[in-house]
């Protein structure tokens, strides 16, 4: 049996600490950036903010191959504004750490999210918010990932929690809750409850991961989902009901009612977090790996 994979595209600064790297591009350009990496080519970066992420993304292969399945559970991608010149230093920090990515995108100052169809991506992972915004706008789930004030849990199990609206779902309940208030949210969500909500960007991750958790029994997974949002009752029927329609599993549910999602996030154990609201995410990051996705009506 095969599997299809979750692919991941990611940033060289993504997964690589370049602040320094990236603080002599912006000084003095492109041409001082690419011989400052070519002079320190042979000098292994220190791992950036979602390195810890890639590493446990790539570890999932060799526990879906002690199924017996044949293919990649997951397959990480490089998608880079360096040139291939400057990008070798990148190419010798993947080797040094014996990370498995094999394929990538140099495009030399370009926006790389031109390239995350060609290679079949489900999730782009960067720390440029436009070539996140960018990403978003042509349709494919993307975050800029941000420092942390922690380094995540230290379990072996991939936990990863999202927001529900405009993240997972579409933000058309969003949209009634900030243009409306309150109160006509829980009744237009009270009526529609049987009604399934549109998918969100992030609708492709969850079923990608749904198919590597479906190749083991549920408490062997190696990965573990979450669901952490605002709403409560009576707003959480309609999400419940979404996700029985989907067919996908989500191992947790957290229906906070408005209260802060840090707390919650480090009780699940987040080895990352994906929230369209920046205030959100920046609460979180004090206690988690964070993300912040860029989209729907909190991001217009």
């Amino acid at each position: 049996m095969s599997a299809e994979p979750l692919v991941v595209a990611i940033s060289s600064r993504a997964l690589f600490d370049l602040d320094e790297e990236n603080r002599i591009f912006e000084r003095d350009g492109q041409d001082a950036y690419t011989a400052y990496q070519v002079a320190h080519e042979h000098e292994v970066l220190k791992p950036g903010v979602a390195f810890r992420l890639v590493q446990k993304l790539l570890a999932l292969n060799g526990q879906l191959k002690d199924r017996g399945l044949d293919g990649p559970g997951v397959e990480v991608i490089l998608l880079s504004r360096n040139s291939g010149n400057s990008g070798l230093r990148i190419f010798n920090s993947i080797e040094h750490y014996g990370l498995d990515i094999v394929r990538a995108a140099f495009t030399s100052g370009a926006p790389p999210h031109e390239y995350i169809q060609a290679f079949g991506a489900h999730l782009f992972l960067s720390a440029n918010l436009e070539d996140v915004r960018r990403a978003l706008t042509a349709g494919f789930a993307a975050a800029t990932i941000l420092p942390s004030s922690t380094s995540g849990p230290s379990h072996p199990q991939l936990r990863i929690a999202f927001d529900g609206d405009a993240v997972l779902f579409g933000d058309e309940a969003e949209r009634v809750s900030t243009l409306e208030g309150l109160d006509r949210f829980h009744e237009t969500e009270r009526a529609n409850a049987e009604t399934p909500l549109s998918g969100g960007p992030f609708r492709p991750v969850l079923a990608a991961l749904h198919r590597i958790q479906s190749a083991f029994p549920a408490e062997q997974s190696p990965v573990r989902t979450a669901l952490v949002t605002a709403r409560s009752a009576p707003a959480h029927k309609r999400v419940i009901l979404t996700l029985r329609h989907w067919g996908v599993r989500l191992d947790e549910a957290l229906f906070l009612g408005g209260r802060d999602k840090g707390p919650f996030l480090a009780a699940f154990g987040a080895d990352i977090f994906f929230d369209d609201s920046s205030r959100n995410v920046e609460s979180a990051r004090q206690h988690v790996p964070s993300a912040h996705v860029p989209h729907g009506i909190a991001n217009a």
